[in-house]
């Protein structure tokens, strides 16, 4: 196995509800666990170094679920934030929320800027939530903000990849990693900009029992992968031999 550094690690959490009813009880208690298991995994990666931490807590389709599944899962975040900042920020992480977090109660909106705020400062984990978030949204309202942006359409100039990252949700480092637990193998319309040449791992695992072991096991797949970008790791003779 290689010492391939991986620096950002992005899960779409799945198989709460799977979880609670292989179990016979209700989708809220695998949501609780759910709960759980993000604070074994925020531990883990600051202790195993990594850089940035993103995770798809509840997508802009998730509101299509029942109404008393979202109104749960939107106070469980309202209280979890407000439960947890304090360990986190002991900890060092800084916290930021990415999505269209205008359709929030003004309770949670203030849970998450309290949080964001009390943790900005720190220099260790980044830990991003996805809230409300699609990436095909965040793309399109990329591309309002650069309209919107007088000192951008001034420069009268074509628009580069880097112009554009700039607008995203999430800027800087693209996740070295994608994670999706429960069987599924689909982005579901998570970070799509960001994850052009993520590795992705894919792992039968519910959420609820995704542990340290299960993360070693997504970073070991990870350090075996050779990542080209789109490129060839051939010799130039090679590669001119068939390019005439």
């Amino acid at each position: 196995m290689s010492n391939k550094i991986i620096s950002h690690i992005s899960v779409i959490m799945d198989g709460n509800g799977r979880w609670a009813n292989q179990r016979n009880m209700p989708r809220a208690f695998g949501h609780k666990e759910g709960i759980n298991a993000i604070n074994k995994i925020v531990s883990a990666c600051s202790l195993r170094q990594i850089s940035q931490l993103s995770l798809f807590a509840f997508s802009s389709e998730n509101w299509n679920r029942p109404e008393y599944e979202v109104q749960f899962l939107l106070k469980l975040f309202e209280d979890s934030i407000a439960k947890y900042i304090d360990d986190l920020h002991s900890n060092n992480v800084r916290i930021k929320f990415i999505g269209n977090l205008e359709l929030f109660s003004s309770k949670l909106l203030k849970n998450i800027s309290q949080a964001e705020n009390m943790t900005r400062d720190n220099t260790g984990l980044k830990l991003n939530f996805a809230m409300n978030y699609g990436g095909k949204w965040d793309i399109v309202n990329a591309i309002n903000s650069m309209l919107n942006d007088i000192d951008f359409a001034s420069k009268n100039k074509k628009i580069s990849e880097v112009d554009f990252e700039k607008y995203l949700s999430l800027q800087g480092d693209s996740p070295d990693l994608l994670i999706r637990t429960a069987g599924e193998q689909r982005l579901s319309n998570f970070m799509l900009w960001q994850h052009a040449y993520s590795e992705l791992y894919f792992t039968d695992c519910l959420w609820p029992d995704f542990n340290e072991k299960e993360l070693d096991a997504a970073i070991g797949y990870y350090q075996k992968r050779t990542r080209r970008f789109g490129s060839l790791k051939t010799s130039n003779r090679i590669v001119k031999k068939y390019v005439k």
